[in-house]
């Protein structure tokens, strides 16, 4: 299998399953001498992992991690960072009813046809456990960009029809973890929360979306042609599992728009730092960062897994039911939302490097 691993010089490969021994990443790469502990790295594990509340699953899951390289007493030492998440709660006789069968916007029938053989226990390889080793290197990489002052945040924006009001304006990252929805607006939080609830009681998910923002980004990250920084930060939210979508700056609002009610004007700060009037462009134009914040969404489907029964066929073609069974969240906007930050992170990160390199 490829396509396990993300970066050039800031360099990730997750490797794990689901319902395996455990997940785990390595990152190749990180600078030497960049302060970081383990508690920094449970911190945003803690965000993702599941039963943290009444709207996600309730697999039991302490994903406490275990670095088995590459920091030495509280600091990076320039080598491989090994890390190891154990697997505890996996209750893999959940998905024997499912063995045979291929349900529904999952990918059990595409990982049959390309390989031959699945592992129907939690969807393996293909499931969001996988993410965990994602979020761990992103600690890793937040941690780098920090050292350059550099802020991601992400919240969610939207979940099914209940969404942020178009006047809300993002100022305090802490509001943030103030909802089991990671909704920081108040209101919309409250009605967000109990719809989830609504959702999960009738056996059914939803999907909506992720708003990003990253603050204090240099301008000069990107690497035209192929690797325009948007380009990258695309294809790494995508990456995530149930991803459907990514919109970034003014995005298809913007294809509606004239040039002139689009276009961002240039002047200067008062300390005489070159910036835009607007931000249509997100904070990235020619595939390069300005300067400028950095925002775009992330749009997820339902989660494929509904806990009522649905219509397929079996790995010989016959019709079958797939019965709704096992633990699962009813929306995974929650726990994305530190998902998105890690991929984020290890984007500008890399991207940070690889600018760092261009020039004398």
């Amino acid at each position: 299998m490829a396509g396990n691993t993300w970066g050039q010089l800031f360099k990730v490969t997750t490797f794990g399953e689901s319902h395996g021994a455990g997940i785990g990443v390595v990152i190749d790469g990180c600078p030497a001498g960049l302060e970081i502990s383990r508690e920094e790295i449970q911190l945003e594990l803690d965000r993702r992992k599941p039963g943290q509340s009444a709207i996600v699953t309730q697999r039991k899951e302490a994903d406490q991690v275990e670095i088995l390289s590459g920091i030495f007493e509280g600091q990076t030492t320039g080598t491989p960072i090994g890390m190891f998440i154990r697997n505890a709660d996996q209750k893999s006789r959940d998905y024997d009813h499912i063995k045979d069968k291929y349900r529904p916007s999952h990918a059990d029938y595409t990982y049959d046809a390309k390989y031959g053989i699945r592992d129907y226990r939690g969807g393996g390889r293909s499931s969001a456990r996988e993410t965990a080793a994602r979020v761990a290197a992103g600690a890793v990489a937040k941690k780098l960009l920090v050292h350059y002052d550099i802020a991601v945040h992400a919240y969610v924006q939207r979940a099914g029809d209940v969404e942020i009001p178009n006047t809300y304006t993002f100022n305090d990252p802490a509001t943030i973890e103030h909802s089991p929805t990671r909704c920081p607006d108040a209101a919309t939080a409250a009605k967000m929360e109990q719809y989830l609830k609504d959702i999960r009681k009738a056996g059914d998910t939803v999907g909506g979306s992720i708003k990003t923002v990253v603050w204090n980004c240099p301008a000069g990250l990107g690497e035209p042609a192929f690797d325009k920084l948007h380009a990258d930060l695309g294809k790494a939210m995508l990456s995530i599992n149930a991803a459907q979508a990514f919109e970034y700056g003014s995005g298809w609002k913007g294809t509606y728009s004239k040039g002139s009610e689009n276009n961002d004007a240039y002047s200067t700060d008062e300390t005489g730092k070159v910036i835009t009037e607007t931000n249509q462009s997100g904070g990235v134009q020619g595939g390069i960062s300005n300067g400028m914040e950095i925002y775009f969404q992330v749009g997820f489907k339902p989660i494929a897994t509904l806990m009522r029964d649905q219509q397929s066929v079996n790995d010989k073609g016959e019709a079958v039911t797939v019965q709704g069974k096992g633990r699962h969240d009813p929306c995974v906007l929650p726990r994305a939302v530190p998902i998105v930050e890690a991929m984020t992170a290890l984007v500008l990160a890399d991207h940070h490097l690889r600018a760092r390199s261009n020039r004398l």
